[in-house]
């Protein structure tokens, strides 16, 4: 008996038979990253080093530690070696165009690594900096998973700022609260004339 893929699973972005391609998991991971770049571009260069409270991520902080979270943690882990995170200070890239060329670099790097990938090394244990053992195809979801938290922490800091970010797969929330009140108006039909699952 076969059960319809979700696009994730066709992506191969989640376990699909108790497996994971690495092709697909590092298409997939490639498009996350797209996604965190397009709010990154968006930081004002004159706000590269704003924070929102001393002793916090500044904008360019936390690109310069996805950056080398990615390429000196995950990537070397990845690649059966010890992390070797850097941090992410000022001294790392220092101003908005170096700030994005070293976001970039690392990237290209760590893909690199991730490229060199088979199916069979996703099933391998990696050890975490605390020295526990964990799958790499889970440790690279670990790495989908942060990165997310910190587009997040990117979105908010940039509305303090007052700066417009687009909704991450194109729609807002109330376009969807709109979506869903169409649905609700229209007697359990969409706009489009489907029917309620």
């Amino acid at each position: 008996m076969t059960t319809s893929a979700t696009g994730a699973e066709r992506a191969g972005a989640v376990p699909v038979d108790g497996g994971w391609s690495a092709a697909a998991t590092v298409a997939y991971l490639g498009r996350v990253h797209e996604r965190t770049r397009r709010v990154v571009t968006l930081i004002p260069p004159a706000d590269i080093e704003w924070t929102p409270r001393p002793g916090w991520f500044t904008l360019g902080g936390l690109v310069r530690h996805l950056a080398g979270i990615e390429r000196w943690m995950y990537a070397e882990h990845a690649a059966g070696r010890p992390d070797r995170y850097p941090g992410h200070g000022r001294e790392l890239a220092d101003g908005y165009d170096a700030v994005l060329a070293y976001y970039d670099r690392l990237h290209a790097e760590s893909v690199a690594i991730f490229a060199t990938l088979d199916d069979a090394a996703l099933t391998r244990k990696v050890a975490t900096p605390a020295g526990m053992p964990i799958s790499l195809w889970k440790w690279l979801r670990a790495m989908l998973e942060h990165e997310a938290h910190h587009r997040g922490q990117l979105y908010l800091m940039l509305a303090m700022r007052g700066v417009t970010t687009p909704p991450l797969y194109g729609l807002t929330a109330e376009d969807v609260q709109a979506h869903g009140q169409r649905w609700t108006g229209a007697g359990g039909r969409t706009d489009h004339g489907g029917t309620p699952a």
